[in-house]
C-alpha cells in the first residue's frame, strides 16, 4: 500500500461509495423493529429494548456458523410482513446508506420471504420499490444523491427459483436489476436452480450467487462454470485456490480464471468472521486478493446483524491492511464498474461523482 493520508472513519463516511451486497432484511434500525412488532403483533423479540436488540443481534450472529447466523432473520422478516412494513423497511435502508456516503446500491432481499400474511409476490416488490423512491427523496431533500438498484434473491433450500427469476425480469424496468441466490449453501449448490439461471441469461437479464462463503470451492466452480455467474456474493473461499510462499503467490487454475475474467467478488468482512468463513478481520484474505488485483469490492451483506456501514468495513481494512485512499477508491469503481446498471449510467457515477472526489485525495 502507499504511504499517503490514512483515511480516518469521519473522512471515509463523507467518500462517495458504492455496495453491491446488502440485505435489506438485514439492515433494519433496531428501532424500528420494535415498532413494526408493536405495530404488526409480532411477538418474537427476544427484547423491546433498543439497546439490548442492537447488542442481541451482534451477539446472536456472532456464532461462526452460516446457518445460526441465519436464524437472526426470523425476526427481521417476521416483522416485514406487511406493506406499510416493507415500505417503512425500504426508504430507511435508503436514507441510511446515503447518510454513510453510499452514491450506488444494490439491494437485495427475497420477496419469497415476505408472503406470510397473503401479500403476493407482486405486491411485497411494489411496496419495496415504492420505499425505495420514497427514501431516494429523503436523501435528495438533505442535499444526498443515491442511486439504488434491487436485486431478488430465491432462497436455495426452496422450490421457487424461476418463479423468482420471472419476477426479477418482469419488473427490471421498474427497478430491479438484477437476481440472486442465497440460504445455506452446503447441501444446496447451484445448480440445483439452474433453470432460474437460463430463463435469467436468456432474458438478457443479470444474476450473482452467494457462493464461496460457507462451502468452498466447489460452490465457486459450479456458480461460475454451470450456471454462468456474473458476480460472486462473497467468493471469500477462492483463496483455497491460492498457494503463499517466499516467492509469492500462486494461483490454481479456479482462482486463475476468476481473475483474469474480472469476475467480481462480492467480499464481507465483518460478516464473514461472523460467519466463520474467517477467523478474524486480519486473517481476511481481501488484502491479499487486493493486492493480486482480483475484482475486490467491500461490503456489508447485513448492517443490522454486523453492526456495520461501508465506511466502518473500510476503516476495518485501513486498521488491518493499511488501506489508503488509492486502494479505497480502487474498490469503489471495482464495484461501480460490477453493478447491474447501464454502461452510461455506471460510467457517468464513477466520471462525474466518484473520480472527482477522490482526485483530490489519491
Amino acid at each position: 500500500m502507499s504511504t499517503r493520508t490514512v483515511p480516518t472513519p469521519q473522512d471515509l463516511r463523507e467518500a462517495p461509495k458504492v455496495l453491491l451486497h446488502d440485505h435489506l432484511d438485514g439492515g433494519l434500525r433496531p428501532s424500528t423493529v420494535i415498532d413494526l412488532a408493536d405495530q404488526t403483533g409480532y411477538g418474537g423479540l427476544p427484547t423491546t429494548d433498543v439497546g439490548e436488540l442492537s447488542r442481541w443481534f451482534v451477539a446472536a450472529a456472532d456464532s461462526g456458523s452460516l446457518e445460526t447466523y441465519l436464524e437472526t432473520f426470523a425476526h427481521t422478516c417476521g416483522v416485514m410482513q406487511t406493506e406499510e412494513a416493507l415500505a417503512r423497511v425500504a426508504a430507511e435502508c435508503v436514507e441510511d446508506l446515503a447518510d454513510d456516503g453510499v452514491v450506488y446500491a444494490e439491494v437485495r432481499y427475497a420477496p419469497e420471504l415476505f408472503v406470510e400474511r397473503g401479500l403476493s409476490l407482486d405486491a411485497v416488490v411494489e411496496a419495496v420499490q415504492d420505499g425505495f423512491e420514497r427514501g431516494r427523496k429523503n436523501a435528495a431533500e438533505r442535499g444526498k444523491q443515491i442511486r439504488v438498484g434491487t436485486l431478488l434473491c430465491a432462497m436455495r433450500q426452496h422450490a421457487r427459483a424461476l418463479e423468482i427469476a420471472e419476477l426479477t425480469v418482469r419488473y427490471r424496468d421498474q427497478g430491479v436489476v438484477g437476481f440472486d441466490i442465497a440460504g445455506p449453501e452446503a447441501g444446496y449448490p447451484p445448480t440445483r436452480n439452474l433453470d432460474a439461471f437460463e430463463y435469467i441469461r436468456t432474458s438478457n437479464a443479470h444474476f450473482t450467487i452467494h457462493a464461496g462463503e460457507a462451502f468452498g470451492l466447489a460452490s465457486i466452480w459450479e456458480a461460475i462454470q454451470h450456471c454462468g455467474a456474473e458476480r460472486l456474493g462473497h467468493g471469500v473461499r477462492i483463496v483455497d485456490d491460492i498457494t503463499t510462499g517466499t516467492d509469492g503467490a500462486e494461483l490454481g487454475r479456479l482462482a486463475a480464471y476468476v481473475r483474469d475474467r474480472r469476475i467480481p467478488l462480492e467480499l464481507c468482512p465483518s460478516s464473514n468472521v461472523q460467519t466463520g468463513a474467517v477467523s478474524s478481520i486480519g486473517e481476511h484474505p481481501v488484502g491479499m486478493l487486493a493486492k493480486l488485483r482480483f475484482r475486490v469490492t467491500v461490503n456489508t451483506d447485513n448492517r443490522l446483524m454486523s453492526d456495520c456501514t461501508v465506511s466502518s468495513e473500510f476503516a476495518a481494512l485501513v486498521d488491518a491492511f493499511g488501506f489508503d485512499w488509492a486502494d479505497v477508491r480502487w474498490c469503489t469503481i471495482n464495484a461501480m464498474k460490477s453493478a447491474f446498471i447501464g454502461f452510461d449510467e455506471r460510467l457517468d457515477i464513477i466520471d462525474n461523482v466518484i473520480k472527482p472526489w477522490y482526485a483530490a485525495r489519491v
